[in-house]
């Protein structure tokens, strides 16, 4: 008996309120490690109209007395950040030039280093690297696209990196603004992506656009372009700019706030989320680092054909170096059991957090290359964490 549903995933741009400020708190990330690989960063971000508030905790070895004002300049980082975006239009109330900008960092607490760092602390049961935080972690792969992405998710990248990409090469379509939103559902029989039912795209515009015009575009230069012609058919339903006006987006229109599209950020809700949030946080913030190694880890167990879809689950103790538990599920599609791919990935790969770091080359200011579209699914050497390098081994061990 078959079985069909419909899946839903959305993505935003990078001029959405949020996203600006992720893309603000990876920027002063990837600053700081630039200065120090050892920096220690915990930042956050808020963006109102023309203000941009960022508070959070960040230590930077190497500086010796000096203060972060002296070794970063964080204005001008936030100010390149945005005007990156694009929020540099006349009309723009959040420009890059004219935003106010409000700090408030300090350096990370001794309490949480104590816990973190390898030197052996009183009190402390090792000497080796701890997790910064408690928490849980998911990694997630399937084998519906190229890229081992849930297909709704990917679909909805697709869609808002085209838009991206043609309202910053300027040529068509001038009336583009950076705040976006997409959205795609998919219906699945058995188990399968088969075709695409609803897209939704919502794009800040300038004034005095015709919605026709934006709806003609949208669905011919983005939709027809990107999406799998094979997926779309007669009855697939566009809704472009449902709302009929969006002149005012961005931090004009909404507040903003690091840490806010962590569904966006993974799996689109297809594979689950342990809570935490990864802009603006150094390798050290299991938060981040274990996400990446779960990606890791399912992702080469489904390019090694264990399973169609494999989620894998850990979860830590601040200050503790071993994972306090790992789990395997492949949701019925292992070609051998969970327990022999568990097995196979507890011999293969190592969850201790200065592991995660070393076994993915994480103290490097590669972190504004995941803030937008996805932290999975990318094709770029740097993100070490999408690479299928240890599929053969998996596959060996555990058949």
């Amino acid at each position: 008996m078959s079985r069909s549903f419909i899946f839903s995933s959305e993505s935003v741009g990078e001029g959405h309120p949020d996203k600006v400020c992720d893309t603000i708190s990876d920027a002063i990330l990837d600053a700081c490690l630039t200065q120090d690989k050892s920096s220690r960063v915990a930042c956050e971000s808020f963006a109102k109209s023309n203000v941009v508030v960022v508070g959070g905790e960040i230590t930077i070895p190497n500086i010796g007395t000096k203060s972060l004002d002296e070794v970063i300049n964080i204005p001008k980082i936030i100010r390149a950040a945005v005007r990156e975006i694009g929020y540099t239009n006349d009309d723009d109330v959040f420009h890059a030039d004219r935003i106010f900008i409000n700090e408030y960092l300090t350096t990370q607490s001794p309490d949480i280093a104590q816990g973190v760092d390898s030197k052996k602390a009183k009190g402390k049961k090792t000497a080796e690297q701890g997790a910064g935080d408690q928490g849980i972690m998911f990694g997630y792969a399937c084998n519906e696209t190229p890229e081992l992405m849930p297909a709704p998710i990917m679909f909805a990248h697709r869609l808002g990196r085209e838009l991206t990409a043609i309202r910053k090469a300027g040529k068509a379509a001038k009336w583009l603004r950076p705040d976006a939103k997409s959205q795609v559902s998919v219906e699945y029989v058995n188990g399968k992506p088969t075709r695409i039912t609803n897209v939704v795209i919502s794009t800040q515009h300038a004034a005095g656009v015709e919605h026709a015009e934006i709806e003609k575009f949208c669905i011919e230069k983005i939709i027809r372009k990107v999406l799998p012609k094979n997926m779309l058919t007669s009855a697939t339903e566009f809704l472009i700019n449902p709302t009929g006006n969006f002149v005012v987006g961005g931090p004009q229109g909404d507040s903003g706030l690091t840490g806010r599209k962590i569904i966006v950020d993974t799996y689109g809700g297809m594979g689950r989320h342990g809570g935490g949030a990864f802009s603006g946080k150094d390798p050290s913030k299991v938060d981040r680092s274990a996400a990446y190694m779960g990606r890791w880890v399912a992702k080469n167990v489904v390019a090694a054909g264990l399973a169609a879809r494999c989620e894998v689950q850990f979860a830590y103790a601040i200050g503790h170096p071993q994972p306090v538990s790992v789990h395997i599920d492949s949701f019925g599609t292992g070609t051998v059991s969970d327990d022999s791919i568990l097995a196979a990935v507890l011999k293969t790969f190592s969850f201790k957090p200065a592991d995660i770091v070393a076994q993915l080359n994480l103290l490097r200011p590669i972190y504004s290359k995941t803030t937008n579209y996805g932290h999975f699914g990318k094709d770029d050497k740097d993100l070490t964490w999408e690479s299928t390098d240890k599929a053969a081994a998996l596959k060996k061990l555990a058949k």
